[in-house]
């Protein structure tokens, strides 16, 4: 690959993290999920992944829509018993950040209402209990770890959810996005796409999370997120093997080389002032055509994901992290992803002589493609 994509200038980079921008929010024509409730999305996911950055910008964008100071500062602190406290506190300081940035700006933001004060003989123990089933569908109890159980009762469900405002179900889609963006935390976040759903949170939005997810935050968590509303709607899924968009960035559409790929890439240039490196991610399925280095070698290191790369008349090379390849000058070849994972990999010329060049050939059929496992 011999091109670069535009890069954003560090102003519109910045303005866009201090006061958010139109761009980060899906078109709302169609959609289920309110403005709001797409900030509140991004929010929690950041939130969760410890994402300062996209987490600030998800704040604004939130209160750009509507989102009220009490209603963030309410999905933040909820998130300490599903994310731990640090990283409750770390979102709580970024939202302090946001505010003092957006006064800096001559932004309004609406400060919204507190939540009404619970009665005096308020029992949190028994209305927990009460909230805890609903979610669940049918009574919960943990026997193996009686105190948890207790915690999860009184203060989570009794405690925490009785502040009314937000909904339940804004709390569930909070919840729902954070977990999506934790690890190992599967059978979790299938139970409480399930109980979303019995906390008054839409069908329709539950399948807008995963689109949201991708847009603002990643690809795995977008992937974790359709899995488990997948299972829990009783739906076909097919596991799709993602990578960390914030250890290799994803980039900028490939769109100048567009004709000569099926399927999408990106573009993300390390060094594009000295011409250095370009990481270039492939979506599931997408490879591009054979074509031909001429009077140059090219290197490919493969950073995540799994792919392939061939030569004509030889066998596929699995790519994996870790796996160099060096191109020859004049051998028509092609690489891509798995049908089944996303991949990067980093790829520079060496060797290059005067009149080098590409040219592009034919594409990889599926009959070619196809087959490979």
């Amino acid at each position: 690959m011999c091109t670069f994509a535009a890069m954003k200038t560090m102003k519109t980079i910045v303005v866009a993290a201090m006061l958010g921008c139109a761009g980060n929010l899906l078109a709302q024509e169609n959609m289920k999920l309110t403005t709001k409730e797409q900030a509140l999305v991004a929010i929690a996911a950041n939130e969760a992944r410890g994402d300062m950055s996209g987490l600030k910008s998800a704040l604004s964008d939130g209160f750009n829509g509507g989102l009220t100071v009490s209603e963030a500062k309410e999905a933040l602190s909820q998130l300490y018993a599903y994310t731990g406290f640090p990283r409750s506190l770390n979102a709580l300081g970024a939202l302090q950040q946001v505010l003092k940035d957006r006064e800096s700006a001559g932004l309004t933001t609406e400060a919204g209402r507190e939540a009404d004060a619970l009665p005096k003989d308020y029992d949190a123990l028994r209305q927990g209990t009460e909230v805890q089933t609903r979610l669940s569908g049918q009574p919960f109890n943990y026997t193996f770890a009686p105190q948890t159980d207790y915690y999860l009762k009184a203060h989570l469900f009794g405690d925490i959810f009785a502040r009314n405002n937000l909904t339940f179900a804004e709390r569930e889609i909070v919840t729902v996005s954070a977990i999506s963006a934790l690890p190992g935390c599967e059978p979790q976040l299938r139970a409480h796409v399930s109980g979303a759903r019995n906390m008054g949170v839409k069908d329709e939005q539950l399948r807008e999370i995963p689109a949201v997810l991708r847009q603002r935050v990643g690809e795995a968590e977008a992937v974790r997120c359709e899995q488990a509303v997948a299972a829990v709607f009783g739906e076909p899924s097919k596991a799709v093997e993602t990578v960390d968009f914030s250890v290799w960035p994803k980039g900028e559409p490939n769109t100048g080389y567009a004709q000569y790929f099926i399927g999408n890439s990106y573009l993300a240039p390390l060094d594009a002032e000295h011409g250095g490196p370009v990481n270039v991610t492939f979506e599931p399925g997408c490879r591009n055509n054979w074509h031909i280095h001429h009077k140059q070698v090219q290197v490919l290191i493969c950073v995540a994901g799994r792919g392939w790369y061939q030569e004509w008349g030889k066998e596929p090379v699995e790519l994996t992290p870790g796996k160099v390849v060096a191109i020859p000058a004049e051998v028509k070849h092609w690489h891509g992803a798995a049908k089944d994972s996303w991949m990067q990999h980093l790829t520079y010329h060496t060797k290059v002589e005067e009149g080098a060049s590409n040219e592009w050939l034919e594409p990889v059929t599926d009959d070619v493609y196809g087959h490979l496992e």
